[in-house]
């Protein structure tokens, strides 16, 4: 659901999750042990580093786009992407999800990842959310940091491998 009236173009915050292709599990293992405390950590399968890599090269390359905090979990990744200094619609109507600029992000970023991949790695659409005060950044940042601690508990976790 799209909020009413949120220009999908202005400066914001935005909380994305893509999944994975019938949420299999072909970006990342959870493992346990070997670390600080034996806290779970993420192992990235060689699509999981593909994707690892896209995100940072298009950090470099997207001047008004950003993302800063991620997670790539076995069959969804969640990202915090950053719009800044996008000028918004000024006067305009305002640009539904599916053609603003995340969606064009999001379309360039499974595109190059699927042909780098050579295989479709996601899912049709996506869920954002988008992130309203200090609060709820914060929340979403801690999330994402304890996103692998909580596997089991994720609301995208399946037993298929």
């Amino acid at each position: 659901m799209r909020l009413k009236d949120w220009d999908y173009n202005s400066d914001g915050m935005y909380f994305i999750t893509i999944c994975t292709v019938g949420k299999k599990h072909i970006l990342s293992k959870i493992r346990v042990g070997g670390g600080v405390l034996d806290a779970p950590f993420i192992e990235l399968t060689e699509y999981g580093r593909v994707i690892d890599e896209q995100v940072k090269i298009m950090n470099d390359i997207y001047e008004n786009i950003n993302v800063g905090h991620y997670v790539i979990m076995p069959n969804h990744i969640h990202m915090i992407i950053e719009i800044k200094n996008a000028g918004g619609t000024s006067g305009r109507p305002s640009p539904t999800r599916e053609n603003s600029l995340i969606s064009q992000y999001i379309s360039t970023f499974k595109r190059f990842t699927n042909k780098k991949c050579g295989i479709d790695l996601w899912q049709r659409s996506y869920y954002d959310h988008i992130i309203r005060n200090e609060t709820d950044y914060m929340e979403k940042v801690e999330y994402i940091l304890t996103n692998p601690a909580k596997w089991r508990d994720d609301e995208y976790y399946s037993k298929i491998l």
